[in-house]
């Protein structure tokens, strides 16, 4: 299959390509030269735990955090 680039740069993908690989507007691919080739692939998709690390600021280093949550541990 052929494609033609535009003066901008942009490509089209051919739809039936769209749809078999289930590429929508707005999706994101990666783009890399491998080899004197353009290879184009689909972002995965983050993991769930990599899209929320980091988000929350507790105002202290975990230690500090979990020594507050359990309180001073008793000198027995």
């Amino acid at each position: 299959m052929k494609t033609r680039m535009t003066d901008r740069g942009q490509v089209t993908i051919p739809k039936f390509l769209r749809d078999r690989l289930g590429l929508r507007a707005g999706q994101v691919l990666v783009v890399r030269e491998e080899g004197g080739e353009v290879i184009m692939t689909k972002q995965l998709p983050l993991d769930p735990l990599e899209r929320v690390t980091g988000i929350v600021n507790l105002g202290g280093t975990t230690d500090e955090v979990l020594t507050e949550l359990r309180g001073e541990p008793d000198a027995t």
